[in-house]
């Protein structure tokens, strides 16, 4: 079954629809967070949808969330042993009606104020920060050693933030002291470090799986209370992150991605990149669920 839209009949208020997710309110602290099959690419979401998409997604992100738990406070709510999500919602939502839309691809998480950064950490040259360094020699206005090939691992990680956009909005880069402007410049250090130790230790572990994680988009909250800083949103997902094969690796040129590389490719083949009411052909949808899934169980080492 694939959903591209979920429909609770007003059980719980609809906070939010976003590419991917829809957000419900469950109470004042608790969101239910629900990935969609929905797929955007150039910030167009396609009229179609790739089977399985959410369910992946949900399943990855909840891998990398308890495997970063004891590094960075996460937003997840933790359901008691022997109970499922379905046991902290309201009971109409366990008909099958509804069951159907949410089993699998739903997060129960701890509602924070959202950071108003995109916060992107970099292990490679590639997409427009190979771009600008080839016109400028810098990424983000930061500049960057001479002589460094497309895909190239960086000598060190680095934040390239970029503002969060509402959506059909583009997200524009920034320098980290334009971030620091942004929100301070006090949390705009402790994001940048805690970043960079978070896709340090994943880029790390996946390395071991044979998967090469070149950058990653980070979202954090803060906990106005305590002032610690949250992990949210999604982790360390194809849509956040671009995945390259570590035995196909060869530095000089663009690497094949685990992500939505098919459709970009269509899009831009056909001339119809950011144009709205497209329909995937079932290639492309098959050859990006392919993928998606590929991505899943060599990091998780799950069958799905």
């Amino acid at each position: 079954m694939s959903i591209r839209e979920t429909n609770l009949d007003g059980i719980l208020p609809l906070v939010a629809r976003g590419k991917v997710r829809d957000i419900y309110k469950v109470d004042e602290e608790t969101l239910l967070f629900v990935a969609t099959d929905r797929i955007s690419a150039y910030d167009v979401i396609m009229e179609n949808t790739v089977p399985d998409k959410g369910v992946l997604l949900t399943k990855l992100s909840e891998f990398w969330f308890w495997y970063l738990k004891n590094d960075v406070r996460i937003h997840l709510v933790d359901i008691p042993a022997g109970k499922t999500i379905f046991d902290c919602l309201p009971a109409e939502l366990s008909q099958p009606k509804y069951k159907s839309q949410l089993d699998g691809r739903s997060l129960l998480v701890h509602k924070f104020k959202l950071i108003p950064l995109e916060v992107i950490v970099r292990g490679y040259i590639t997409g427009s920060a190979w771009k600008e360094y080839q016109k400028q020699g810098t990424v983000h206005g930061l500049p960057q050693p001479q002589g460094l090939q497309e895909s190239q691992e960086f000598p060190t990680p680095i934040f390239t933030p970029s503002t969060k956009a509402e959506q059909g909005e583009h997200d524009e880069n920034i320098s980290p002291a334009q971030a620091a402007a942004l929100v301070g410049p006090e949390l705009c250090d402790r994001i940048e470090k805690l970043a960079i130790q978070l896709y340090s230790k994943c880029k790390e572990y996946a390395k071991s799986k044979g998967i090469i994680i070149a950058d990653t988009k980070f979202e954090f909250g803060i906990d106005k209370s305590t002032n610690e800083i949250i992990l949210v949103d999604e982790v360390l997902t194809p849509d956040s992150s671009r995945f390259w094969s570590g035995k196909n690796y060869v530095v000089g040129k663009p690497q094949d991605s685990y992500d939505k590389q098919f459709l970009r490719n269509w899009l831009t083949e056909n001339k119809v990149a950011g144009v709205d009411g497209v329909k995937m052909p079932e290639d492309i949808v098959l050859k990006t669920r392919a993928k998606y899934l590929e991505a899943y169980e060599v990091l998780t080492g799950d069958k799905f």
